[in-house]
């Protein structure tokens, strides 16, 4: 949470002032890392840490920012502090009832990163706005938004999965309001990925391994991944039938070609492709930093201690269902 990145970086910044004269001394061999510092011992590029990606940039470019790849420096400060306090107490008294129930947390809970600069984060196509639907896909997607209206609560099938505790950024990631952030792990030939929310775990291979039966399929789909030079690219694919993600249609169809990065010792460069041609026009690619954050500790991630919500949702729908049954 932004509250204990704030307090660990507090604590960063002190022992930086009393070290300070030793790190200007080795100022000149100490200023990057060298390369041979950024691999594994057995040779790969060296992607192990907690990186964040979170950034309130949003997916797709606000109209009113049509045509613009980048904000202004100006624009960057603005938006930073706006959601610095977005939810402080300093503005409580400005919120609308409604307002106040919308943001959910207070300021200490969300840790929604920085602007990154971009007017989106989807820099292909140029427009910065999602691929049209095919025909196909716009059905799907309304009968499954009339399914929801009608039954939104009929079972615990009819509940998203986040609110089933099963998985909530899916692969790849959109940032969210907190938890954005990835652990990798690497051993010879395997790269272990931990998402903090919800905490899943992707397994990943760079034998060559083909990928699993085609019967077989998964929420986050099955990974493989192998080094482009010193790139590792990691395509996924078995999705499952009813997949969807962030909240956006796809397919069976699905791919996802992700592209880590190493740059230097804080940012890994981050992009992936979407591919899905029964669901988008044509595919669409997405750029965000992952960066190091100081002092950043990953806890276990426990959703509803039990899911408790989701009989508590059912059982409150029971309860007015039988209450309408009863009204003359």
């Amino acid at each position: 949470m932004i509250r204990r990145w704030l307090v660990r970086s507090a604590a960063a910044m002190v022992a930086a002032a009393w070290l300070m004269p030793a790190l200007a001394a080795g100022q000149e061999t100490a200023s990057a890392p060298d390369a041979a510092m950024l691999r594994t011992p057995w040779g790969d590029p060296d992607l192990q840490g907690i990186w964040s990606y979170a950034t309130f940039t949003p997916l797709q470019r606000p109209a009113d920012l049509a045509g613009r790849q980048f904000l202004t420096p100006e624009e960057v400060a603005e938006q930073n502090l706006a959601d610095a306090n977005r939810a402080s107490s300093e503005r409580r008294g400005e919120l609308t009832s409604a307002r106040d129930l919308a943001l959910a947390y207070n300021q200490v809970w969300w840790d929604r990163g920085a602007s990154t600069g971009r007017t989106s984060l989807i820099v292909d196509p140029p427009a910065g706005r999602l691929p049209p639907l095919t025909p196909a896909a716009e059905r799907r997607q309304a009968e499954q938004r009339g399914r929801r209206r009608a039954h939104p609560f009929d079972s615990w099938r009819d509940r998203p999965l986040q609110e089933r505790c099963m998985t909530y950024q899916r692969v790849p990631p959109v940032p969210s309001g907190y938890s954005n952030t990835y652990q990798i792990f690497q051993a010879p030939g395997q790269v272990v990925i931990l998402n903090e929310m919800i905490h899943d775990v992707r397994v990943v291979p760079l034998d060559g391994r083909p990928p699993i039966d085609g019967r077989i399929r998964q929420w986050n789909g099955d990974g493989r991944g192998r080094w482009d030079g010193d790139t590792l690219v990691v395509e996924t694919t078995h999705y499952r039938d009813d997949t969807t993600w962030r909240g956006f249609p796809g397919t069976r169809d699905l791919r996802a070609v992700e592209r880590f990065t190493r740059v230097d010792a804080d940012t890994i460069e981050y992009r992936y492709t979407i591919h899905d041609a029964a669901t988008y026009t044509r595919p669409f690619t997405v750029e965000l930093p992952l960066v190091s954050p100081p002092g950043y500790v990953i806890y276990e991630y426990a959703c509803h201690e039990g899911n408790y919500s989701i009989a508590n949702a059912l059982g409150g729908e029971r309860v007015l269902e039988a209450a309408a049954k009863r009204a003359p």
